[in-house]
């Protein structure tokens, strides 16, 4: 089945902060995989991160450059741009892969140029 999410979708959420739409996306066996990170197993456990990584960067905001779709799959390519919660500036650019099942967001993996920072 085809699902109705675009990797959009997921990036507008993240950019408000609404961890209530995040979590809708999620199937509860979601995976994350984060560059210097343990893979992360749970949708509870990718909210937590998300939280986490959103204190660390509170003025952090994801532009989509494009979007390339394939049935249940996306990459989306980004740009970012915030400041760390020292106030210090950051940007990056990268690719996030989304992978769909049953209208839920089931892996997410992320690739960026800038892995230094973290």
């Amino acid at each position: 089945m085809e699902t109705k999410i675009t990797g959009q979708h997921f990036f507008d959420a993240l950019n408000g902060r609404d961890f209530g739409i995040i979590e809708d996306l999620l199937d509860p066996n979601a995976q994350l995989l984060f560059p210097k990170s343990q893979p992360m197993l749970g949708k509870k456990r990718i909210l937590k991160f998300l939280r986490l990584l959103f204190r660390a960067y509170p003025q952090l905001v994801f532009s989509v450059q494009r979007i390339i779709r394939q049935e249940n799959l996306a990459a989306i390519h980004w740009t970012n741009r915030g400041k760390n919660r020292h106030g210090e500036p950051y940007e990056n650019e990268g690719v996030t892969l989304i992978e769909t099942a049953d209208n839920r967001i089931c892996f997410i993996s992320d690739f960026f140029k800038d892995t230094e920072k973290f």
